[in-house]
């Protein structure tokens, strides 16, 4: 915390002093927990005399994505869909010179909420959240499809002449061949997933990463949508998939969306915001495909601390579970019946 707190805290105040044309005094400044990819800071300032607290996200040395983006990009894609009424924080601040906190960061507005799935699924005082979000994530995630893509030209695209299923393909063979991964489950859901993949023809804007562990959740319900580091351009079936996964139920695996409801509620509630019917099958087949994809991202996980470049007890556990995901993989194949 003294690397944010002494040398750069000046320099921080400097900045915003410089950007907001406004005298500004940094007061406190602490880590956020919880964030895997990027290093996250809850500052508390006093800019032009007003008290404000901010969140500071900047890079870490090493990346869980090749494709993720930039920090540039993450802060024009958050300010994109704040612009469509996206429950996204309020874009403030974005500075991509290296060398005044030593990588690339943005500021956001604080917004007040709960990004710890577990205890949004367990919390008592989230009751009437609970029964809430599906709705409002279903609403939000059709917002977010909703979202021209026109003047998002960084976000990653589907190559010519590929299906989004054939790209998420190559990524998670592109993943294990840089691990040197060799693992039969994995070798049976790339064939099983190539096999039987789905395509679609429709194609939009996605966050990538829309679960409650990037949600910030009040006492009702869903306050904003966090962490567009991984925002693409593709099948929208691939969002709704991923936030039925078993990994984001945080102990309620008995409900299928997100540990809160049955799947049909919530697809229901997305046909009724955006308007469109949604393939069932194609969810089911991204389902399985996120469990792939996620087991493999685990390993990538536990590697960036295993080659010292970012050593944490957190990435080393994420690396255990990846056996999780590729037993909940063969389960939902076996559903399927295929």
């Amino acid at each position: 915390m003294d690397d944010l707190l002494n040398p750069l805290k000046d320099r921080l105040s400097q900045y915003l002093t410089e950007v907001s044309g406004t005298p500004t005094e940094i007061h406190h400044a602490q880590p956020i927990a919880g964030g895997a990819s990027r290093d996250t800071w809850l500052i508390d300032a006093t800019i032009g005399g007003e008290r404000q607290k901010l969140v500071l996200r900047r890079d870490l040395s090493t990346v869980m994505y090749e494709q993720a983006l930039t920090r540039e990009q993450e802060y024009q894609f958050i300010d994109a869909a704040y612009q469509k009424g996206v429950l996204a924080p309020r874009p403030r601040f974005l500075c991509t010179d290296p060398n005044l906190l030593s990588q690339s960061f943005f500021i956001v507005d604080y917004v007040e909420g709960i990004s710890i799935g577990r205890k949004v699924i367990q919390a008592p005082e989230l009751a009437d959240a609970r029964a809430a979000l599906p709705q409002q994530m279903a609403q939000q995630l059709a917002k977010i499809h909703a979202i021209a893509a026109e003047g998002l030209e960084f976000l990653p695209r589907i190559p010519e002449g590929q299906s989004a299923a054939q790209q998420a393909l190559d990524q998670v063979r592109n993943m294990l061949d840089k691990l040197s991964a060799q693992n039969p489950a994995f070798a049976y859901g790339l064939r099983w997933c190539e096999r039987h993949a789905q395509t679609s023809e429709r194609i939009t804007v996605l966050h990538g990463d829309f679960r409650l562990g990037n949600l910030l959740i009040g006492t009702q319900g869903l306050n904003a949508v966090i962490d567009w580091e991984f925002g693409h351009i593709g099948d929208p079936h691939e969002e709704m998939g991923y936030c039925c996964m078993r990994d984001w139920r945080f102990g309620n695996g008995h409900l299928h969306f997100a540990g809160l409801s049955d799947r049909e509620t919530f697809l229901r509630a997305y046909e009724q915001a955006s308007g469109v019917t949604v393939d069932r099958a194609a969810v089911d087949w991204w389902e399985i495909m996120g469990n792939l994809r996620w087991g493999v991202t685990c390993l990538a996980q536990a590697n960036r601390h295993l080659s010292g470049r970012d050593v944490s007890v957190e990435y080393a556990s994420l690396g255990r579970r990846s056996a999780e995901m590729q037993l909940e993989m063969l389960r939902l194949i076996q559903q399927r019946g295929l």
